[in-house]
């Protein structure tokens, strides 16, 4: 009989004979991520504790605890204002992009002519206007319609809701172009998911008299839930990565500013991403409640 010990090493082994290759294959990927991903978020966590400032010497840490959370929380009034009328907007603005872009997409599965040419003209945004060339678009005006003004959108807006709802209204009405450009990968995204469900399920549902409009609820819909969930999840991390989200404005001015440093800065920072993964893990979890529920109706 061979010792604990000794079976613990052989099932070392017999893992590492197992998994070894693919571990081999993923080390320069966790050397790369532990380099340039994983210290600077753990270092970055350090210093939103700390009071860090700089001097002849470089860097000098006084450890303050959760005094830049209480400040950033209780003496600052921009910051919390900011960010929670950032979330109010996103929150409106990611089913508008998921309902725009999953209709687009319906409507381009569907066989005409110019199909190929029609999905290439909704997929260019994403490869134009991405970054800088994003940045000098709207510099310039062009990522705003004109429809607000022309049709007098906000003394409507104003004069049926509250100040503070109409604000968060107007505010996803300017960026209507944004909606449009961010739209293309869920586009394909969406697409791809529509070839996953076999013809040969509509054809039945058709010959047992099912109309359009139940094959979609019965079938469509429900085949697309875990496509829906993906989209979701891809479409909160690029529009919270915006390159004018005021949030990350905001974290950038005061990083650099000498009054608040690299610590209260931090602070913020992770503040937000401790927001933006709840607001993730809520994304998923009801993603996974709905693929759950779609799986006991099977």
């Amino acid at each position: 009989m061979k010792s604990a010990a000794g079976r613990r090493r052989d099932y070392f082994l017999f893992r590492w004979k197992e998994y070894g290759i693919g571990y081999l294959f993923m080390l320069p990927w966790i050397i790369g991520f532990s380099a340039f991903v994983a210290f600077p978020i753990g270092w970055s966590l350090y210093n939103s504790f700390n009071k860090v400032i700089i001097n002849s010497d470089g860097f000098a840490y006084e450890w303050v605890g959760l005094d830049n959370y209480q400040r950033m929380l209780i003496q600052d009034n921009a910051y919390p204002i900011i960010l929670i009328s950032l979330f109010q907007e996103m929150i409106i603005m990611i089913p508008l992009i998921l309902i725009f872009s999953f209709c687009v997409a319906l409507l381009l599965n569907q066989k005409f002519p110019g199909r190929s040419l029609m999905r290439a003209i909704f997929f260019l945004p994403v490869i134009f206007a991405t970054g800088q060339v994003l940045m000098e678009l709207f510099v310039q005006g062009a990522g705003e319609l004109p429809f607000i003004e022309q049709y007098n959108l906000t003394s409507i807006v104003n004069q049926f809701f509250s100040p503070g709802i109409a604000e968060t209204i107007l505010s996803i009405l300017s960026k209507a172009v944004i909606i449009l450009w961010y739209s293309g990968v869920q586009i394909l995204i969406f697409i791809a998911g529509f070839q996953t469900i076999p013809k040969t399920v509509y054809e039945a549902v058709r010959v047992d008299g099912a109309s359009p409009w139940e094959s979609f609820w019965k079938i469509t819909f429900p085949g697309m839930l875990p496509f829906i969930g993906l989209n979701a999840v891809f479409t909160i991390v690029d529009l919270f990565t915006f390159p004018f989200n005021p949030v990350l404005e905001i974290v950038q001015r005061n990083m650099f500013s000498p009054n608040t440093g690299y610590g209260y800065a931090s602070a913020m920072a992770w503040l937000y991403f401790a927001l933006v993964m709840l607001l993730l893990a809520i994304t998923l979890w009801l993603t996974y409640r709905a693929n759950k529920g779609r799986g006991a109706l099977r």
